[in-house]
């Protein structure tokens, strides 16, 4: 049994407000929230019989906990949680979780405000696989998620036919039956099609205008179902720094999975996984920790480029290009340095066999080891 990061602080904050845990489907988060008590009721939104007690509100209130799964399903679920909060408060404690439209807390503050806690769970990576009492090597660890990916099923399955098998139900699942509430049969397939090109352009800047020519729709089309793809947790984007946030969300960002092993290059695989990591510890740093840290990729005229830029509270805190073996400075981190001088520069090689740095203040590191910390 797997233990998961977030549990600590979900149990700190079980008696203050309603939990919101959000993320990728079978990314753990069910199993986490029973994790939490041995006293708790369980009601998923998607079972006929439990919808009816949700409908009339007729759990045990004995209990420490109630969990609510799939509740984003209900048409008017903010509203909903909303009277019960206001009318009953806590306890039991109320944790509401879900894979899709349940990480859009700013619209949710429209009605919760006050009254909840954003946590977004995300799949296994390096550092809360270090956390775990039977690891015995980093770079094995790290070998294996490049195999088997972080979803914690085919993690700990370890084998490459049953992650092949459900790495292809998964999506079909998320295609055919999450998004089915929001988009018709027909835009389905484009959104299949879509995921298929997309396979091949993980990491590199995405023109809404050429997916267009190869979908055959508009560019406002191709934003919407890109959209949608993030919003179902298939994809997430990163855009390019700017500290005007409207003029970076403007210009063409860069898509990844969060199931890594749909990107078929083992290098740009790599970058991937990186990518992973890095938003998750910017998402736990944000939901937890309460700090305004923001996650991009760099981006010059002359379209030199580093894959990813940390900063907090919009200033620079460090730079980050993946390698699966080079071990010489990328000239864009050399390049960006000029400009983010007092910023981490750090080149993490998937294999190295020993570390440097340079008096640019570059450091080339091996990855397992910067990943299961992640000191920026």
């Amino acid at each position: 049994m797997l233990e998961r990061t977030l549990k600590k602080y979900l149990l700190e904050d079980l008696d203050k407000k309603i939990l919101l845990i959000s993320g990728p489907r079978q990314s753990g988060k069910t199993v986490l929230a029973k994790s939490l008590g041995s006293s708790f009721a369980y009601l998923n939104y998607d079972e006929a019989s439990h919808r009816k007690e949700l409908l009339r509100k007729s759990w045990n209130r004995k209990v420490e906990y109630v969990i609510f799964d799939e509740l984003h399903k209900h048409k008017n679920w903010k509203r909903w949680l909303k009277g019960i909060y206001d009318t009953e408060g806590i306890p039991p404690g109320m944790v509401v979780t879900g894979s899709a439209k349940m990480d859009s807390y700013r619209k949710v503050g429209d009605s919760l405000a006050g009254r909840f806690f954003q946590f977004r769970l995300h799949p296994l990576d390096l550092k809360e696989l270090s956390h775990q009492s039977k690891v015995e090597s980093l770079e094995k660890e790290l070998n294996k998620l490049m195999k088997f990916g972080g979803f914690p099923e085919p993690f700990l399955a370890q084998s490459k036919r049953f992650y092949g098998r459900w790495k292809s139900t998964h999506l079909d699942i998320i295609l055919k039956q999450d998004l089915l509430s929001l988009e018709n049969i027909k835009s389905i397939l484009s959104l299949e099609t879509l995921v298929e090109l997309l396979r091949d352009r993980v990491g590199s800047p995405i023109s809404y205008t050429s997916l267009a020519e190869d979908l055959q729709c508009s560019p406002k089309t191709v934003k919407h179902w890109l959209d949608l793809l993030e919003s179902a947790y298939i994809v997430f984007k990163l855009t390019p720094w700017t500290k005007n946030v409207s003029r970076s969300l403007k210009k063409s960002p860069k898509y990844y999975f969060y199931d890594i092993g749909q990107v078929p290059d083992k290098g740009i695989r790599f970058e991937n996984l990186v990518a992973c990591a890095l938003l998750k510890e910017v998402q736990f740093r944000q939901d937890v920790l309460g700090e305004q840290w923001r996650l991009h990729y760099l981006k010059n005229k002359e379209q030199k480029e580093v894959d990813f830029f940390i900063a907090k509270e919009k200033e620079a805190v460090c730079m980050v290009e993946a390698k699966l073996s080079k071990d010489e400075p990328s000239p864009a981190l050399n390049l960006f340095s000029n400009y983010f001088p007092k910023a981490k520069k750090i080149q993490l090689v998937h294999s190295l066999e020993k570390e440097k740095s340079f008096p640019s203040g570059i450091e080339i590191l091996r990855a397992c080891d910067w990943l299961a910390h992640l000191d920026f």
